[in-house]
């Protein structure tokens, strides 16, 4: 532990690592360059809303539905996963003030369990998760935009990927360019994917009004379609779960948060219930004016929707889908270099990656990356593939951070927690979570035999990159000069103390100490500080 303690110590100004945070530097009035609290409450809700309500809502809720078997059952399975969410929540705010660093639930794993534990959650999600998931929603995106101009047929695949890159380089620029713009659009699309919800919302309740709620009455809304099954109710408890996926996103850029332990929990008081909400009666809504079984055989659910009762408006829906994905991208495109800056930072990613630019300070290294590896997912046939194979150990980690919020509690009782929630909370979350987690082995243990083989294939990586400390003298070398170029192209620096932003240019670059261009500083696991 002394060993890494140093280590930290000697290489803290020259490098951010795991105990000085950007923030911390900007804050002692040192003006140097620094990632901004930019981030108040209402981009903080924009965050959270934003990234949960994706395309899913509109297009095809009706996973759920088909598992359920009833339109009844249905909305009770989204309501309990709206309640489960707000928990796990609630306890990812406790760690999130307790461990006030980006990288969310990446940072609370490797502070708690060690850096093989963190490196293999940041491992699969550079490899798999955030690329793939970037890539979907920007090619659902394209197909909306490009589908009015092919009334009678699909869209060119080559149209669809040309587009979504098109997108993808457009809101890195975006988010290269200033944190401000990038929280500004996701604000605007996020008020945008709400007032068309509200738009649903408000005619599913005038559809009550004239008397058409056939299947919210109690013995119809019961009636099922197909024979009762825990094995099928489980399936749509675990739908429900991945469509509230992105709750935990906030956490990524906790750093850059006005004020984070007032406006960490409230962003989730406000945004969790909303878009709870926002489900529930979107849900109720489609049934005043579908049937169950129209509901099942539409591939659009808003957009059949939108053609029974918008008339000559249901223009409107499509739209509502495009602005959806649109901030959909940018949001995960936001939150997800944070991620990849964090694991850099800590010295499981290249070293570059940590860095920010000198006068905006915005990781742009680490949203190139983010944007690169998107644009290889989008020339892979198999990436649909890929997300049902990860998407196991994806869920598979947030149970891992909950349970880490017990771990912590009870190997380090006395640090300072800003914000404490009963114990109750993460047990409720636990046990929810293994009931789903078992019943996903027993009905698909192919697919998550091999998410998990692909998570291990991190092992191997791990050891050789980060905790083998002597690599060779050529090796370290090369890291060094390709460091100085990439600083040069990008004009990016680590945030430290003692350099205004403003006064930087490419040539003070090359002046600064020599360990800012060494590797990112490796650390033995074993001497890891916990928090």
């Amino acid at each position: 532990m002394d060993k890494g303690a140093r280590q930290r110590n000697n290489t803290a100004k020259n490098h951010p690592g795991s105990d000085t945070s950007p923030e911390a530097e900007a804050s002692s009035g040192g003006g140097g360059v620094a990632l901004k609290k930019e981030i108040g409450l209402v981009s903080a809700c924009g965050i959270i809303v934003g990234n949960i309500i994706g395309s899913g809502i509109f297009v095809s809720p009706k996973g759920v539905l088909e598992n359920a078997g009833s339109v009844g059952l249905a909305l009770i399975v989204w309501i309990v996963t709206g309640v489960i969410t707000a928990v796990g929540a609630l306890c990812y705010a406790e760690l999130g003030v307790t461990i006030p660093k980006s990288g969310g639930d990446y940072s609370y794993v490797k502070d708690i369990f060690g850096g093989l534990a963190g490196f293999l959650r940041l491992w699969i999600a550079v490899l798999v998760i955030y690329p793939t998931n970037q890539a979907v929603i920007a090619l659902t995106f394209s197909n909306y935009v490009l589908q009015p101009l092919f009334p009678t047929c699909f869209p060119p695949e080559s149209g669809l990927r040309l587009l979504a890159a098109i997108c993808l380089l457009l809101l890195t620029w975006v988010n290269c360019s200033s944190v401000r713009w990038a929280t500004r659009v996701q604000d605007i699309f996020t008020a945008g994917k709400l007032l068309a919800l509200a738009l649903i919302i408000i005619m599913g309740i005038v559809q009550i009004c004239k008397g058409e709620f056939f299947w919210l009455e109690p013995k119809n809304a019961f009636e099922n379609f197909q024979e009762p099954d825990i094995g099928l109710v489980a399936l749509a408890f675990l739908q429900g779960s991945f469509a509230y996926g992105g709750w935990n996103f906030l956490n990524y850029v906790t750093e850059e948060l006005v004020d984070p332990y007032k406006n960490l929990p409230r962003a989730i008081f406000i945004s969790i219930p909303l878009v709870t909400f926002v489900y529930v009666f979107a849900n109720i809504a489609y049934v005043t004016a579908m049937s169950p079984q129209e509901l099942l055989a539409s591939n659009a659910v808003a957009v059949t929707f939108g053609e029974k009762l918008l008339g000559v408006m249901a223009w409107i829906m499509p739209i509502s889908v495009a602005l959806s994905t649109f901030g959909g991208v940018n949001g995960s495109l936001f939150t997800s270099s944070r991620l990849f800056f964090a694991g850099a930072r800590e010295g499981h990613l290249p070293s570059v990656l940590a860095m920010i630019h000198v006068k905006r300070c915005t990781p742009i290294p680490a949203l190139l990356f983010t944007c690169l590896s998107t644009l290889l997912m989008l020339v892979t046939s198999d990436m649909y593939t890929l997300i049902n194979y990860v998407g196991f150990i994806n869920y598979l980690f947030y149970g891992v951070t909950v349970a880490g919020q017990i771990v912590l509690r009870w190997k380090k009782p006395d640090i300072p927690r800003p914000i404490k929630v009963s114990l109750l909370f993460p047990i409720i979350y636990l046990l929810f979570w293994a009931f789903l987690l078992v019943f996903s082995l027993w009905s698909e243990p192919v697919v998550c035999g091999i998410g998990l083989a692909i998570m291990l294939t991190g092992v191997p990586v791990y050891f050789l990159g980060v905790y083998w400390q002597h690599k060779p003298k050529c090796f370290n070398d090369f890291i060094k000069s390709l460091t100085l170029v990439s600083q040069k192209m990008c004009v990016v620096v680590y945030p430290q103390e003692g350099n205004s932003g403003a006064e930087e240019t490419t040539d003070d670059i090359e002046e600064q100490h020599k360990p800012i261009f060494q590797p990112a500083p490796v650390k033995d696991p074993d001497s890891e500080e916990q928090p």
